[in-house]
Protein backbone atom coordinates (compact mmCIF):
# COMPACT_ATOMS: atom_id res chain seq x y z
CA UNK A 1 0.00 0.00 0.00
CA UNK A 2 2.58 2.51 0.66
CA UNK A 3 4.59 1.64 -1.99
CA UNK A 4 1.10 2.42 -4.23
CA UNK A 5 1.16 5.72 -2.34
CA UNK A 6 4.68 6.64 -3.02
CA UNK A 7 3.93 5.82 -6.84
CA UNK A 8 1.45 8.40 -7.03
CA UNK A 9 3.73 10.83 -5.80
CA UNK A 10 6.20 9.96 -7.97
CA UNK A 11 3.84 10.22 -10.84
CA UNK A 12 2.15 13.47 -9.65
CA UNK A 13 5.63 14.81 -9.52
CA UNK A 14 6.51 13.83 -12.54
CA UNK A 15 3.58 15.63 -14.32
CA UNK A 16 4.33 18.96 -12.75
CA UNK A 17 8.25 18.40 -14.29
CA UNK A 18 6.46 18.03 -17.91
CA UNK A 19 4.11 20.99 -17.70
CA UNK A 20 6.30 23.78 -16.50
CA UNK A 21 4.62 27.67 -16.09
CA UNK A 22 5.23 29.89 -18.95
CA UNK A 23 7.42 32.62 -18.55
CA UNK A 24 6.20 35.81 -18.13
CA UNK A 25 6.11 37.69 -21.28
CA UNK A 26 8.01 40.91 -21.59
CA UNK A 27 6.48 44.15 -22.08
CA UNK A 28 6.41 45.49 -25.99
CA UNK A 29 8.44 48.36 -26.04
CA UNK A 30 6.67 51.50 -27.02
CA UNK A 31 6.86 52.74 -30.47
CA UNK A 32 9.23 55.29 -31.26
CA UNK A 33 8.80 58.96 -30.94
CA UNK A 34 10.23 62.21 -31.03
CA UNK A 35 11.38 64.48 -27.77
CA UNK A 36 8.61 65.13 -25.65
CA UNK A 37 7.30 69.15 -25.66
CA UNK A 38 7.44 70.44 -22.52
CA UNK A 39 4.07 72.51 -21.29
CA UNK A 40 5.06 76.03 -20.40
CA UNK A 41 3.99 77.57 -16.99
CA UNK A 42 0.92 79.32 -16.60
CA UNK A 43 1.76 83.06 -16.50
CA UNK A 44 1.30 84.20 -13.03
CA UNK A 45 0.04 87.81 -13.51
CA UNK A 46 -2.93 86.74 -16.29
CA UNK A 47 -5.53 86.75 -13.01
CA UNK A 48 -4.69 90.83 -13.60
CA UNK A 49 -6.52 90.46 -17.30
CA UNK A 50 -9.73 90.02 -15.84
CA UNK A 51 -11.16 92.04 -12.97
CA UNK A 52 -12.80 90.91 -10.31
CA UNK A 53 -16.66 91.60 -10.30
CA UNK A 54 -18.77 92.87 -7.62
CA UNK A 55 -21.11 90.89 -6.03
CA UNK A 56 -24.91 91.70 -5.50
CA UNK A 57 -25.31 95.20 -4.59
CA UNK A 58 -27.46 95.20 -1.39
CA UNK A 59 -31.06 96.15 -1.47
CA UNK A 60 -31.41 99.70 -0.85
CA UNK A 61 -34.05 101.14 1.82
CA UNK A 62 -34.18 104.08 2.29
CA UNK A 63 -35.91 105.60 6.34
CA UNK A 64 -39.02 106.49 6.54
CA UNK A 65 -40.24 109.89 8.05
CA UNK A 66 -43.48 110.58 9.50
CA UNK A 67 -44.86 114.34 10.57
CA UNK A 68 -47.61 115.82 12.24
CA UNK A 69 -48.45 119.11 13.55
CA UNK A 70 -49.51 120.51 17.11
CA UNK A 71 -52.36 122.63 17.93
CA UNK A 72 -49.86 125.73 18.51
CA UNK A 73 -48.48 125.01 14.61
CA UNK A 74 -45.36 123.18 15.95
CA UNK A 75 -43.94 120.14 13.60
CA UNK A 76 -43.48 116.85 15.02
CA UNK A 77 -40.98 114.85 12.76
CA UNK A 78 -40.23 111.03 13.36
CA UNK A 79 -38.33 108.26 11.65
CA UNK A 80 -38.41 105.11 13.58
CA UNK A 81 -35.65 102.92 13.82
CA UNK A 82 -35.55 100.17 16.52
CA UNK A 83 -32.37 98.41 16.36
CA UNK A 84 -30.60 100.06 19.46
CA UNK A 85 -32.02 102.02 22.29
CA UNK A 86 -30.80 105.04 21.33
CA UNK A 87 -33.09 108.51 20.43
CA UNK A 88 -31.67 111.61 18.70
CA UNK A 89 -33.72 114.94 20.28
CA UNK A 90 -33.89 117.69 17.98
CA UNK A 91 -35.29 121.32 17.65
CA UNK A 92 -35.03 122.78 14.56
CA UNK A 93 -35.88 126.37 13.24
CA UNK A 94 -37.04 127.45 10.07
CA UNK A 95 -35.13 130.86 9.66
CA UNK A 96 -31.04 130.72 9.43
CA UNK A 97 -28.54 132.89 8.27
CA UNK A 98 -31.01 134.18 5.47
CA UNK A 99 -32.36 136.36 7.34
CA UNK A 100 -30.11 137.81 9.16
CA UNK A 101 -30.47 141.39 8.62
CA UNK A 102 -28.85 144.00 6.14
CA UNK A 103 -25.46 144.38 7.51
CA UNK A 104 -25.55 142.01 9.92
CA UNK A 105 -24.02 138.85 8.76
CA UNK A 106 -23.73 136.55 11.81
CA UNK A 107 -26.32 137.92 13.64
CA UNK A 108 -28.60 134.42 13.21
CA UNK A 109 -25.78 132.21 14.10
CA UNK A 110 -24.82 134.23 17.41
CA UNK A 111 -28.55 133.79 18.55
CA UNK A 112 -29.07 130.35 18.06
CA UNK A 113 -25.28 129.95 20.06
CA UNK A 114 -26.82 132.06 22.90
CA UNK A 115 -29.48 129.56 23.52
CA UNK A 116 -27.04 127.27 25.12
CA UNK A 117 -25.22 130.09 27.27
CA UNK A 118 -27.99 129.40 29.72
CA UNK A 119 -32.10 128.76 29.66
CA UNK A 120 -34.85 128.35 31.94
CA UNK A 121 -33.27 127.60 35.78
CA UNK A 122 -30.15 126.45 34.79
CA UNK A 123 -26.67 129.11 33.53
CA UNK A 124 -24.09 128.34 31.12
CA UNK A 125 -22.02 126.06 33.58
CA UNK A 126 -25.34 124.52 34.92
CA UNK A 127 -26.92 124.24 31.27
CA UNK A 128 -23.84 122.38 30.13
CA UNK A 129 -23.98 119.92 33.38
CA UNK A 130 -27.53 118.80 32.90
CA UNK A 131 -26.78 117.63 29.45
CA UNK A 132 -23.55 116.27 30.97
CA UNK A 133 -25.23 114.37 33.41
CA UNK A 134 -27.55 112.55 30.42
CA UNK A 135 -24.45 111.31 29.03
CA UNK A 136 -24.03 114.09 26.06
CA UNK A 137 -23.30 117.74 24.85
CA UNK A 138 -25.64 119.33 22.86
CA UNK A 139 -24.82 119.95 18.94
CA UNK A 140 -25.39 122.87 17.22
CA UNK A 141 -25.82 123.89 13.41
CA UNK A 142 -26.89 127.44 11.46
CA UNK A 143 -27.29 126.73 7.85
CA UNK A 144 -28.44 129.27 5.24
CA UNK A 145 -31.80 128.05 5.64
CA UNK A 146 -32.45 127.07 9.38
CA UNK A 147 -30.86 125.64 12.26
CA UNK A 148 -30.70 123.31 15.01
CA UNK A 149 -29.81 122.29 18.14
CA UNK A 150 -30.18 118.12 19.79
CA UNK A 151 -28.09 115.52 21.26
CA UNK A 152 -28.71 112.04 21.01
CA UNK A 153 -29.32 110.18 24.18
CA UNK A 154 -30.49 106.50 25.28
CA UNK A 155 -34.19 105.93 24.89
CA UNK A 156 -34.71 106.04 28.58
CA UNK A 157 -33.28 109.87 28.53
CA UNK A 158 -35.66 110.94 25.59
CA UNK A 159 -37.83 112.58 28.26
CA UNK A 160 -35.36 114.65 30.07
CA UNK A 161 -33.31 115.88 27.00
CA UNK A 162 -36.61 116.98 25.41
CA UNK A 163 -37.20 118.94 28.68
CA UNK A 164 -33.94 120.75 28.47
CA UNK A 165 -34.43 121.38 24.48
CA UNK A 166 -37.45 122.90 25.72
CA UNK A 167 -36.10 125.70 27.84
CA UNK A 168 -33.13 126.03 25.49
CA UNK A 169 -35.99 126.74 22.67
CA UNK A 170 -38.64 128.78 25.00
CA UNK A 171 -36.77 130.28 27.69
CA UNK A 172 -33.42 131.29 27.20
CA UNK A 173 -31.91 133.90 29.84
CA UNK A 174 -29.95 135.79 27.33
CA UNK A 175 -27.60 137.11 30.22
CA UNK A 176 -25.39 140.28 29.77
CA UNK A 177 -22.30 138.56 30.97
CA UNK A 178 -22.99 135.41 28.88
CA UNK A 179 -23.19 137.77 25.80
CA UNK A 180 -20.23 139.18 26.20
CA UNK A 181 -18.38 136.16 26.71
CA UNK A 182 -20.20 134.48 23.59
CA UNK A 183 -19.35 137.37 21.26
CA UNK A 184 -15.89 137.68 22.25
CA UNK A 185 -15.51 133.69 21.67
CA UNK A 186 -17.03 134.26 18.18
CA UNK A 187 -15.03 136.97 16.69
CA UNK A 188 -12.08 134.75 18.11
CA UNK A 189 -13.09 131.51 16.00
CA UNK A 190 -14.53 133.52 13.15
CA UNK A 191 -10.82 135.76 12.91
CA UNK A 192 -9.19 132.65 13.73
CA UNK A 193 -10.92 131.02 10.69
CA UNK A 194 -10.36 134.08 8.15
CA UNK A 195 -6.45 133.29 8.30
CA UNK A 196 -7.24 130.28 5.82
CA UNK A 197 -7.71 130.85 1.98
CA UNK A 198 -10.24 128.88 1.33
CA UNK A 199 -12.54 130.69 4.01
CA UNK A 200 -11.91 133.61 2.10
CA UNK A 201 -12.65 132.07 -1.17
CA UNK A 202 -15.71 131.11 -0.12
CA UNK A 203 -16.73 134.54 1.82
CA UNK A 204 -16.19 136.87 -1.85
CA UNK A 205 -17.76 133.20 -3.96
CA UNK A 206 -21.14 133.76 -1.99
CA UNK A 207 -21.08 137.64 -2.34
CA UNK A 208 -19.88 137.63 -6.00
CA UNK A 209 -22.57 134.73 -7.14
CA UNK A 210 -25.51 136.54 -5.05
CA UNK A 211 -24.90 139.60 -4.42
CA UNK A 212 -23.71 140.87 -0.87
CA UNK A 213 -27.39 141.85 -0.35
CA UNK A 214 -29.31 139.02 -1.02
CA UNK A 215 -30.16 136.77 1.60
CA UNK A 216 -27.17 134.31 0.31
CA UNK A 217 -24.54 136.17 -0.23
CA UNK A 218 -22.91 135.95 3.34
CA UNK A 219 -21.31 133.20 5.31
CA UNK A 220 -23.70 132.10 8.51
CA UNK A 221 -20.98 132.97 10.76
CA UNK A 222 -20.56 136.61 9.17
CA UNK A 223 -17.58 138.96 9.46
CA UNK A 224 -15.65 140.45 12.40
CA UNK A 225 -17.06 144.32 11.90
CA UNK A 226 -20.51 143.32 12.18
CA UNK A 227 -19.69 140.61 14.97
CA UNK A 228 -18.60 143.39 17.32
CA UNK A 229 -21.19 145.42 16.53
CA UNK A 230 -23.84 143.32 17.87
CA UNK A 231 -25.51 144.00 21.23
CA UNK A 232 -28.14 141.97 23.19
CA UNK A 233 -30.56 143.26 21.82
CA UNK A 234 -29.92 142.79 18.22
CA UNK A 235 -29.99 139.23 19.59
CA UNK A 236 -33.03 139.28 21.56
CA UNK A 237 -34.50 140.74 18.67
CA UNK A 238 -34.04 138.09 16.60
CA UNK A 239 -34.98 135.43 19.14
CA UNK A 240 -38.07 137.41 19.05
CA UNK A 241 -39.21 137.84 15.41
CA UNK A 242 -37.73 134.09 14.15
CA UNK A 243 -38.26 131.78 17.17
CA UNK A 244 -41.50 130.43 17.53
CA UNK A 245 -43.76 126.95 17.51
CA UNK A 246 -45.34 127.97 13.67
CA UNK A 247 -41.53 128.09 12.62
CA UNK A 248 -40.14 125.19 14.10
CA UNK A 249 -40.01 121.52 14.06
CA UNK A 250 -39.58 118.49 16.84
CA UNK A 251 -37.01 115.84 15.03
CA UNK A 252 -37.02 112.65 17.40
CA UNK A 253 -35.13 109.67 15.44
CA UNK A 254 -34.52 106.31 16.52
CA UNK A 255 -35.81 104.04 19.03
CA UNK A 256 -39.51 106.26 19.22
CA UNK A 257 -43.12 105.92 17.43
CA UNK A 258 -44.61 108.35 16.29
CA UNK A 259 -47.25 108.96 18.62
CA UNK A 260 -44.60 108.44 21.72
CA UNK A 261 -42.69 111.76 19.92
CA UNK A 262 -46.27 113.25 19.51
CA UNK A 263 -47.22 113.39 23.42
CA UNK A 264 -43.35 113.99 24.44
CA UNK A 265 -44.07 117.35 22.14
CA UNK A 266 -47.19 118.03 23.69
CA UNK A 267 -45.90 118.15 27.01
CA UNK A 268 -42.54 120.54 26.60
CA UNK A 269 -43.96 122.36 23.75
CA UNK A 270 -47.52 122.45 23.53
CA UNK A 271 -48.02 125.48 25.64
CA UNK A 272 -45.05 127.36 23.78
CA UNK A 273 -47.30 130.50 22.49
CA UNK A 274 -45.38 133.31 19.90
CA UNK A 275 -46.97 135.11 16.91
CA UNK A 276 -43.76 133.94 14.46
CA UNK A 277 -44.43 132.90 10.59
CA UNK A 278 -41.96 130.72 8.51
CA UNK A 279 -40.01 132.94 6.60
CA UNK A 280 -40.20 133.48 2.79
CA UNK A 281 -38.35 131.91 -0.23
CA UNK A 282 -35.66 133.83 -0.66
CA UNK A 283 -35.69 135.36 -4.28
CA UNK A 284 -33.97 134.33 -7.53
CA UNK A 285 -30.52 135.94 -8.37
CA UNK A 286 -29.39 137.13 -11.52
CA UNK A 287 -27.34 135.12 -13.40
CA UNK A 288 -24.90 137.97 -15.15
CA UNK A 289 -22.22 136.48 -17.75
CA UNK A 290 -18.91 136.98 -16.30
CA UNK A 291 -16.77 140.30 -16.50
CA UNK A 292 -14.81 139.96 -13.63
CA UNK A 293 -11.79 137.78 -12.63
CA UNK A 294 -11.83 138.89 -8.70
CA UNK A 295 -8.58 137.91 -6.73
CA UNK A 296 -7.94 137.43 -2.77
CA UNK A 297 -4.58 138.97 -2.67
CA UNK A 298 -2.20 136.56 -0.60
CA UNK A 299 1.48 137.43 -1.22
CA UNK A 300 3.55 134.61 -1.05
CA UNK A 301 0.90 131.74 -0.86
CA UNK A 302 2.22 128.66 -2.28
CA UNK A 303 -0.82 127.52 -3.22
CA UNK A 304 -3.47 129.23 -5.46
CA UNK A 305 -7.14 128.67 -4.12
CA UNK A 306 -10.11 128.67 -7.41
CA UNK A 307 -13.56 128.87 -6.91
CA UNK A 308 -15.80 129.39 -10.23
CA UNK A 309 -19.77 128.84 -9.76
CA UNK A 310 -23.30 130.57 -10.20
CA UNK A 311 -26.49 130.50 -8.71
CA UNK A 312 -28.26 127.24 -9.90
CA UNK A 313 -31.64 125.49 -8.71
CA UNK A 314 -33.86 125.31 -5.66
CA UNK A 315 -34.60 122.12 -3.90
CA UNK A 316 -37.89 121.10 -5.53
CA UNK A 317 -36.76 122.21 -9.52
CA UNK A 318 -37.47 119.15 -11.74
CA UNK A 319 -34.01 119.48 -12.95
CA UNK A 320 -32.23 118.99 -9.76
CA UNK A 321 -31.96 115.39 -10.58
CA UNK A 322 -30.43 115.61 -14.06
CA UNK A 323 -28.04 118.50 -12.80
CA UNK A 324 -27.17 116.44 -10.13
CA UNK A 325 -25.79 113.76 -12.32
CA UNK A 326 -24.18 116.56 -14.58
CA UNK A 327 -22.35 117.68 -11.95
CA UNK A 328 -21.09 114.50 -10.25
CA UNK A 329 -19.62 113.63 -13.86
CA UNK A 330 -17.77 116.99 -14.24
CA UNK A 331 -16.90 117.00 -10.74
CA UNK A 332 -18.57 115.24 -7.96
CA UNK A 333 -16.79 112.06 -7.78
CA UNK A 334 -12.86 110.57 -7.98
CA UNK A 335 -13.27 109.24 -11.39
CA UNK A 336 -15.06 112.82 -12.51
CA UNK A 337 -13.62 114.62 -15.63
CA UNK A 338 -11.97 117.39 -13.22
CA UNK A 339 -10.35 115.60 -10.84
CA UNK A 340 -8.78 113.60 -12.94
CA UNK A 341 -7.26 115.98 -15.60
CA UNK A 342 -6.20 118.53 -12.75
CA UNK A 343 -4.90 115.51 -10.31
CA UNK A 344 -4.25 112.50 -12.42
CA UNK A 345 -3.21 113.77 -15.78
CA UNK A 346 -1.78 116.92 -14.95
CA UNK A 347 -0.83 116.51 -11.47
CA UNK A 348 -1.44 120.34 -10.43
CA UNK A 349 -3.77 119.19 -7.58
CA UNK A 350 -3.96 117.12 -5.20
CA UNK A 351 -7.77 117.13 -5.98
CA UNK A 352 -10.72 118.95 -7.41
CA UNK A 353 -14.22 119.01 -7.00
CA UNK A 354 -17.61 120.23 -7.92
CA UNK A 355 -21.44 120.00 -6.75
CA UNK A 356 -24.66 121.70 -7.14
CA UNK A 357 -26.30 122.92 -3.28
CA UNK A 358 -30.24 122.82 -4.30
CA UNK A 359 -31.92 125.06 -0.96
CA UNK A 360 -34.99 126.43 -0.11
CA UNK A 361 -34.17 129.42 -2.63
CA UNK A 362 -31.70 129.19 -5.91
CA UNK A 363 -28.93 127.38 -4.22
CA UNK A 364 -25.05 128.03 -5.50
CA UNK A 365 -22.97 125.29 -8.20
CA UNK A 366 -19.91 125.58 -7.44
CA UNK A 367 -16.20 124.10 -9.00
CA UNK A 368 -13.37 123.94 -6.15
CA UNK A 369 -9.62 123.06 -6.31
CA UNK A 370 -6.26 124.30 -4.48
CA UNK A 371 -3.28 124.28 -7.05
CA UNK A 372 0.21 124.91 -7.02
CA UNK A 373 1.10 128.21 -7.27
CA UNK A 374 3.18 127.95 -10.54
CA UNK A 375 0.18 126.68 -12.50
CA UNK A 376 -2.48 129.23 -11.69
CA UNK A 377 -2.69 130.42 -15.59
CA UNK A 378 -2.87 126.54 -16.25
CA UNK A 379 -4.76 124.94 -14.50
CA UNK A 380 -7.49 127.27 -14.58
CA UNK A 381 -7.35 126.86 -18.51
CA UNK A 382 -8.08 123.00 -17.60
CA UNK A 383 -11.13 124.16 -15.79
CA UNK A 384 -12.73 126.21 -18.84
CA UNK A 385 -11.53 123.33 -20.80
CA UNK A 386 -13.59 121.06 -19.01
CA UNK A 387 -16.80 123.15 -18.41
CA UNK A 388 -16.61 123.59 -22.76
CA UNK A 389 -15.98 119.78 -22.88
CA UNK A 390 -19.53 119.33 -21.52
CA UNK A 391 -21.06 120.63 -24.21
CA UNK A 392 -18.68 119.57 -27.24
CA UNK A 393 -17.57 116.16 -26.11
CA UNK A 394 -21.38 114.82 -24.29
CA UNK A 395 -21.51 113.11 -21.43
CA UNK A 396 -21.10 109.30 -22.20
CA UNK A 397 -23.02 106.10 -21.56
CA UNK A 398 -20.27 104.69 -19.39
CA UNK A 399 -19.97 108.43 -17.17
CA UNK A 400 -23.44 108.50 -16.60
CA UNK A 401 -24.21 104.94 -15.09
CA UNK A 402 -21.16 105.52 -12.66
CA UNK A 403 -22.78 109.14 -11.52
CA UNK A 404 -25.56 107.52 -11.35
CA UNK A 405 -24.67 104.35 -9.50
CA UNK A 406 -22.50 106.23 -7.22
CA UNK A 407 -24.88 108.75 -5.97
CA UNK A 408 -27.33 106.27 -5.40
CA UNK A 409 -25.28 103.86 -3.50
CA UNK A 410 -24.16 106.44 -1.14
CA UNK A 411 -27.77 107.28 -0.52
CA UNK A 412 -27.51 104.99 3.23
CA UNK A 413 -24.17 106.60 4.70
CA UNK A 414 -26.87 110.19 5.49
CA UNK A 415 -29.25 107.37 7.48
CA UNK A 416 -25.83 105.50 9.24
CA UNK A 417 -26.60 107.05 12.93
CA UNK A 418 -29.94 108.46 14.59
CA UNK A 419 -28.15 111.94 14.38
CA UNK A 420 -27.65 111.06 10.61
CA UNK A 421 -31.32 110.46 10.54
CA UNK A 422 -31.89 113.63 12.40
CA UNK A 423 -30.01 115.98 10.10
CA UNK A 424 -31.69 114.81 7.24
CA UNK A 425 -35.00 115.57 8.93
CA UNK A 426 -34.32 118.59 9.42
CA UNK A 427 -33.28 119.23 5.69
CA UNK A 428 -36.79 117.90 4.55
CA UNK A 429 -38.16 120.45 7.14
CA UNK A 430 -35.73 123.80 5.65
CA UNK A 431 -36.65 123.08 2.34
CA UNK A 432 -40.03 122.68 3.14
CA UNK A 433 -39.79 119.04 0.74
CA UNK A 434 -42.90 115.97 1.67
CA UNK A 435 -41.83 113.01 3.48
CA UNK A 436 -40.68 110.68 0.96
CA UNK A 437 -38.23 112.88 -0.53
CA UNK A 438 -35.62 110.82 -0.36
CA UNK A 439 -37.86 107.97 -2.26
CA UNK A 440 -38.20 110.70 -5.15
CA UNK A 441 -34.82 111.29 -5.15
CA UNK A 442 -33.35 108.20 -5.65
CA UNK A 443 -35.78 107.52 -8.70
CA UNK A 444 -35.46 110.73 -10.09
CA UNK A 445 -31.93 109.62 -10.01
CA UNK A 446 -32.24 106.25 -11.91
CA UNK A 447 -34.72 107.90 -14.59
CA UNK A 448 -32.99 110.49 -15.55
CA UNK A 449 -31.95 110.25 -19.22
CA UNK A 450 -29.12 111.17 -21.28
CA UNK A 451 -30.80 113.70 -22.87
CA UNK A 452 -31.68 115.33 -19.51
CA UNK A 453 -28.31 115.16 -18.33
CA UNK A 454 -26.95 116.36 -21.09
CA UNK A 455 -29.46 119.24 -21.24
CA UNK A 456 -28.93 120.44 -17.50
CA UNK A 457 -24.85 120.19 -18.28
CA UNK A 458 -25.38 122.22 -21.00
CA UNK A 459 -27.50 124.91 -19.44
CA UNK A 460 -25.98 125.29 -15.80
CA UNK A 461 -22.30 124.35 -16.53
CA UNK A 462 -21.76 127.14 -19.20
CA UNK A 463 -18.41 128.82 -18.85
CA UNK A 464 -19.31 132.22 -19.52
CA UNK A 465 -21.35 132.37 -16.45
CA UNK A 466 -19.03 130.97 -14.31
CA UNK A 467 -17.68 133.81 -11.85
CA UNK A 468 -13.86 132.77 -11.06
CA UNK A 469 -13.17 133.63 -7.38
CA UNK A 470 -8.70 132.98 -7.18
CA UNK A 471 -6.99 133.63 -3.95
CA UNK A 472 -3.66 133.18 -3.79
CA UNK A 473 -0.39 135.42 -4.77
CA UNK A 474 -1.60 138.62 -6.74
CA UNK A 475 1.53 138.93 -9.16
CA UNK A 476 1.73 135.51 -10.12
CA UNK A 477 -2.03 135.68 -11.01
CA UNK A 478 -1.35 138.74 -12.67
CA UNK A 479 0.92 137.29 -15.13
CA UNK A 480 -0.41 134.12 -15.77
CA UNK A 481 -4.12 134.77 -15.90
CA UNK A 482 -4.10 138.38 -17.74
CA UNK A 483 -3.34 136.50 -20.68
CA UNK A 484 -6.50 134.15 -20.85
CA UNK A 485 -8.94 137.14 -21.00
CA UNK A 486 -11.85 135.89 -18.63
CA UNK A 487 -12.50 139.53 -17.09
CA UNK A 488 -10.99 142.24 -15.40
CA UNK A 489 -9.28 141.12 -12.69
CA UNK A 490 -10.09 143.17 -9.56
CA UNK A 491 -8.60 143.14 -6.70
CA UNK A 492 -11.13 142.16 -3.37
CA UNK A 493 -9.76 141.98 0.51
CA UNK A 494 -12.48 141.15 3.05
CA UNK A 495 -11.70 142.98 6.48
CA UNK A 496 -10.97 140.66 8.87
CA UNK A 497 -10.19 141.62 11.72
CA UNK A 498 -11.86 143.14 14.47
CA UNK A 499 -10.98 145.53 17.57
CA UNK A 500 -9.93 143.32 20.42
CA UNK A 501 -9.90 139.96 18.05
CA UNK A 502 -6.82 138.00 17.75
CA UNK A 503 -4.92 139.03 14.33
CA UNK A 504 -5.44 136.11 11.37
CA UNK A 505 -1.95 134.42 10.90
CA UNK A 506 0.62 135.91 8.07
CA UNK A 507 0.31 133.93 4.91
CA UNK A 508 2.83 131.30 4.89
CA UNK A 509 3.01 131.03 8.86
CA UNK A 510 3.51 127.63 10.18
Amino acid sequence: MRRLVTALATLSLAACASHPKPAPAEPEAPPTQGPATPTPPADPEAFRATPPQPGKPPELVLPTFQKATLDNGLTVLVSTRKELPLVFAGVAFASGSAQDPVGKPGLADLTYRMLLEGAGTHDTVALDNAFADLGVSPALEVSADGAQVGARVLTRNADAALALLSDVALRPTFQPKAFERRKKQQLADLVRRLGSPSTLGQIVFLSSVFGETHPYGHSSPGMPDAVQAFTLEDVQGFYKKHVGPAAAAIILTGDITLDEGVELAKKHFGAWKAPVAVPPVPPAPPTPARELVRVVPKPGLDQTVMMLGRPAIAAGNPDEYSLELATTVFGGFFGSRLNMNLREDKGYSYGAGAGVDPRLGVGPLSAVTSVRADVTGPALTEMMKELSGLKSKPITEKELAAAREGLIRAFPGAFESVEGLGSSAARLYFKRRPMDEFNRTVEGLRTATAEEVQRSAEQYLDPARMQVILVGDPLLIQEQVSPLELGKLTPVEPDTTAPGAPQPPSAGAP
